[in-house]
């Protein structure tokens, strides 16, 4: 079996073990954030802060645009003006926390992704949305690390391979967002 065969199999099989019974529980908190107008932060490194920044414009426009009700979302790695004074004249891993310490409030959502789940960044993220008040999704992969337990909510995907872990985290945002897309009106 070639590689590319073989990468398709065993993704089939990732995406095939991802929980939707929790996915659904996103889609619950993320509907539930619109309602009540709280905002949704969503956050990552490397492979994973592109997930939240495509996941967050998905939602921001894709699931937003033409709608009576609309998302209050926003990726905590964007801002790289911000994400480099921090890194620079702080640290980086307060990039995330700080800012959450600006924007947050109780009820707000923060979405922590990270394959790891052992980024400084997002693990001191995770901290002060739950100092906050904010409800807490991380979807981690491999162990799910020292993320996992620190969030109301967690959805792991329990494969060694970052492109499958990431894969499937792109999945899962997928779903949350043409969820919103495509069955809930809110017009």
């Amino acid at each position: 079996m070639d590689s590319v065969t073989r990468y398709k199999q065993d993704l089939a099989g990732v995406v095939n073990a991802i929980d939707t019974d929790q996915v659904r529980q996103v889609i619950g908190l993320f509907d539930s954030a619109r309602e009540t107008g709280n905002t949704i932060f969503v956050c990552g490194n490397g492979g994973s802060a592109a997930s939240a920044s495509h996941f967050v414009c998905d939602v921001l426009k894709g699931a937003s645009f033409g709608k009576a009700k609309k998302f209050r979302i926003m990726s905590l790695n964007d801002n790289f003006p911000t994400l480099t004074a921090y890194a620079n004249d702080v640290g980086y891993d307060v990039i995330f926390a700080e800012q959450l310490k600006n924007f947050a409030k109780p009820g707000d959502v923060f979405l922590a992704i990270s394959g790891s789940g052992n980024s400084p960044n997002v693990l001191k993220g995770m901290e002060t949305a739950n100092e906050i008040g904010c409800r807490t999704i991380a979807f981690t992969g491999r162990d799910g690390g020292k993320l996992g337990p620190m969030a109301q909510l967690h959805i792991h995907i329990a494969n060694p391979h970052m492109g499958r872990i990431e894969d499937a985290h792109m999945i899962m945002c997928h779903m949350v967002a043409y969820h919103f897309m495509e069955e809930s009106p809110a017009n």
